[in-house]
């Protein structure tokens, strides 16, 4: 007898198979009667009788056997048994759908879900999606029977995600006159949610309502959590109301996920509003309900309030924990992270992954990255091991600060661990590198990638065009940017359009921006406020201020509320075109709206105020500013002086500058110290000159202005030699040192006691023709008696009248401090009465 062997069993197996049902004789020559007589033996329960027999088992006799035993499931199931337990065959593809459709007949679910599931993993690979359904129907035709199998079908393709072949099935279920259950059809909806599919998800609920489907719980609970994280929470509290107006009640379970669509909205409102009406309906709080809670004000950054819902919790898990640990480590207090963190483990709970990973998240926003790696050496003693988000987390501390050799280390020690890099490594990699303006290596990194078989993603794809962009290698984006929509790569992605809208404005391709703004639709993702952002800001740059208002107006008709960043943008945009007057109503607009101006904000309207010659405004914004708690960076000081000087107002630009130095007013310089080495931690003086000049160019201000800034700052934090260093490379870009240069050097050699130095420099001043002022000879007062050479700090005072100063309070001050340190106190005394006689008041 002829073997019909499945295609696709190993070589050896067939050859095998083959040569058995070639030497081996059965019991008779004839197939019906074989088929016949395992039949009866099977009726009769002769199982052993069954053994006894001669023959091999091929597809053509399972299948004529199911058939004969159609209405015998018991027999039917024992053979089939029999026949899939023998070694080197398993019956086909339409045996499984016989023996399915008899189980299904006889009400034998368990048995029948067992050999379907089967079925579909040795029908995972075949094609077309219609396969399965196919051959059941085939076998459905034939026996008459049973429907149910299809709704059995659609939900174990449901629960294992294969969603194309669940939605074929539920297509398809009517042509044979039968509807799909409600719980597979709730299998269906939960599985698109988890995919992330909300468009299929809605119409397939459009589609059960049409089939004359009435939701239950679970329905509504999974279309609320469609609703929600569609981002349409609205619409999923509309739902809610609808589905309570059919006398449905919910469950805690359905509230708890409109709470958390909420929550990701951070919407606390519309939390209270939920609470509330649980609230009217008798439904208790539990432990979920106060950790969502406390997620919304964590979400928010309200960490009192949430602590506050924590402590009058009477019951709090693992779970609630970690949402607690994990709002402080979103907002860096990671003092707070520790103590709740050392609470939990007194109440007797274990170290999890999530809170380790929130903690290793946390030092990374800090910048705190030996605490991090620290939390990932003591993962071993909690005898936990880092996963994939734990090395990812790090690996992204390392390329935000700079470390691209302990990023490039950590990868080899996480492959080593048994993980492999995905596109987030590399995505990661390449935005570390292109920070650090290696290009090359981020192209290389690119091209391996590639050859490795990883295919980029869209935030990949966003990286190389940033880095093109800001290379202005624009041919080059614009090439990429082709290619990415001749393969329609991530043409959805909002992050990768955004980008690429950003590089259109950047080029000042306004039209193509446009193009790409209204295409956005077309390619199935609508603008977000980013996209708003970006285009406006592209149209105030380009003197387009018109039409940037006019697309503030379209953003808010699309309940897309104008943020800050908007605002400054528009202002920016006002000021540039000269339409002061416009500039009030948005200010009015950003207050009436409880938006808070920021420093950006403060920084266009002062460089505005000065171009309109208006310093009254300037000084007002200025004060505003303070009084907002927002401490004047290194582009506003420099607008302001450099306005002073405009003004003919030396004397206040000159007092400014000096109280950046001696009142520890001077401006947050952190971009200066990101450019310091990695192995020395000294600052890469060519790239703080290239920063400022770029930072002049873009404020209008005098490179000077920004350069003495730049120095005072290093030589407070008392890094004089990087600060020479600086001047030398600002040197060579025109930069020529003048008196308030002078004298912030010789006050900084001074306070680190370098005195000699100090006064080497005020001789170079001389030489240079620029005299020292009264600041000068105080500094150098000041070192001298740092240095206990008070014999020589009286000589200098007494020789200032005749170099044409006069000592002011502070020469007073240093002395007199001088003279106590050393127990001088008569010399003390005689210079606090010869101060008061001068009418230098003491301090």
């Amino acid at each position: 007898m002829a073997a019909t062997v499945k295609v696709g069993k190993p070589i050896f197996y067939t050859c095998h198979l083959q040569l058995r049902y070639a030497t081996h004789s059965t019991a008779t020559n004839q197939p019906h009667e074989l088929a016949d007589k395992i039949c009866r033996l099977l009726i009769l329960q002769r199982y052993t009788a069954i053994d006894s027999l001669k023959f091999d088992f091929s597809n053509n006799l399972v299948d004529s056997v199911l058939v004969k035993l159609k209405l015998h499931p018991n027999a039917s199931l024992h053979f089939f048994k029999l026949a899939s337990g023998r070694q080197f065959f398993r019956p086909h593809v339409v045996s499984y759908c016989r023996i399915v459709h008899i189980l299904s007949r006889a009400r034998m679910f368990d048995e029948a879900r067992f050999y379907l599931s089967e079925l579909l993993e040795l029908s995972r690979n075949k094609k077309p999606v219609s396969f399965v359904w196919d051959e059941l129907m085939t076998v459905y035709r034939e026996f008459k029977f049973s429907p149910t199998v299809f709704d059995m079908v659609l939900k174990i393709y449901a629960k294992k995600g294969l969603v194309k072949n669940a939605l074929y099935v539920f297509d398809n279920m009517p042509k044979c006159g039968r509807v799909p259950s409600l719980g597979s059809c709730n299998s269906l909806l939960n599985s698109l949610v988890k995919k992330g599919d909300f468009f299929t998800v809605f119409s397939v609920y459009d589609q059960m309502i049409k089939m004359g489907f009435s939701p239950d719980i679970y329905t509504c609970t999974i279309m609320v959590n469609a609703y929600c994280k569609d981002g349409k929470v609205d619409k999923a509290e509309i739902f809610v109301e609808e589905i309570e107006k059919m006398g449905l009640e919910l469950s805690i379970a359905t509230y708890h996920s409109l709470i958390n669509g909420y929550v990701e909205k951070k919407d606390l409102k519309g939390v209270e509003r939920v609470l509330r009406v649980m609230d009217e309906r008798g439904i208790s709080r539990n432990i979920v309900t106060f950790t969502l809670l406390i997620k919304g004000y964590c979400r928010l950054c309200k960490m009192e309030e949430a602590e506050k819902v924590f402590r009058e919790m009477k019951e709090v898990d693992e779970q609630v924990y970690g949402v607690l640990i994990d709002g402080f480590c979103q907002m860096g207090k990671m003092d707070d992270a520790l103590r709740i963190r050392d609470e939990f483990l007194r109440s007797g709970f274990n170290m999890n992954l999530f809170i380790c990973n929130s903690l290793i998240n946390g030092y990374c926003k800090v910048g705190k990255i030996s605490n991090a790696e620290q939390v990932v050496r003591s993962m071993i003693d909690w005898n936990l091991k880092p996963d994939s988000y734990s090395y990812h987390t790090l690996l992204d501390g390392y390329c935000r600060e700079g470390l691209m050799q302990n990023a490039l280390n950590l990868c080899d020690e996480m492959i080593q661990s048994g993980i492999d890099p995905t596109v987030v490594t590399y995505n990661t990699l390449l935005k570390g590198l292109s920070r650090e303006g290696a290009i090359a290596d981020a192209l290389h990194l690119w091209n391996l990638m590639l050859k490795r078989g990883i295919i980029p993603d869209a935030v990949g794809y966003s990286t190389l065009l940033d880095v093109f962009l800001n290379m202005g290698e624009f041919e080059k984006a614009l090439v990429l940017w082709k290619h990415i929509l001749a393969r329609g790569h991530h043409t959805k992605s909002r992050i990768l359009l955004n980008t690429m809208l950003k590089g259109f404005c950047k080029m000042g391709k306004m039209v193509e921006a446009e193009l790409l703004f209204n295409k956005m639709e077309e390619f199935g993702c609508s603008p977000d406020g980013v996209t708003y952002r970006t285009l406006s800001d592209g149209y105030c740059k380009a003197g387009e201020i018109e039409k940037a208002l006019k697309l503030k107006d379209v953003m808010e008709l699309q309940n897309i509320p104008a943020s800050v960043e908007n605002f400054n943008s528009l202002i920016s945009g006002l000021i540039k075109a000269g339409m002061f007057s416009k500039v009030k109503d948005l200010l009015n607009e950003m207050h009436d709206r409880e938006l808070t101006p920021n420093i950006v904000t403060y920084g266009a309207l002062i460089a505005g105020w000065f171009k309109e010659g208006l310093p009254e405004k300037v000084f007002k914004a200025y004060f505003d500013m303070r009084e907002n708690g927002l401490n004047p960076n290194v582009i506003i000081v420099s607008s302001i002086v450099n306005g002073l000087y405009k003004l003919g107002r030396t004397d206040d630009a000159n007092m400014l500058l000096q109280k950046i130095l001696d009142v520890k007013l001077y401006p947050d310089l952190k971009h200066i110290y990101g450019f310091s080495n990695v192995k020395t931690g000294l600052p890469d003086t060519q790239k703080i000159a290239d920063s400022l000049d770029g930072n002049a160019t873009k404020c209008v201000v005098p490179n000077n202005v920004l350069y003495n800034i730049v120095v005072a700052g290093l030589c407070k934090l008392g890094k004089i030699d990087d600060a020479r260093d600086v001047i030398n490379h600002f040197s060579l870009k025109g930069f020529t040192p003048d008196e308030f240069t002078y004298c912030t050097l010789v006050h900084g050699m001074s306070s680190v006691g370098k005195v000699n130095e100090a006064f080497n420099l005020r001789d170079e001043m001389l030489i240079k023709d620029l005299v020292p002022n009264i600041a000068v000879y105080n500094a150098l007062i000041n070192g001298l008696c740092k240095a206990g050479n008070i014999e020589r700090a009286f000589s200098l005072f007494n020789k200032l009248h005749s170099k044409g100063l006069s000592p002011n309070v502070i020469t007073f001050n240093t002395l007199i401090d001088g003279c106590y340190k050393i127990g001088k106190t008569s010399e003390a005394v005689q210079l606090l009465k010869r101060m008061t006689e001068e009418e230098n008041l003491p301090s």
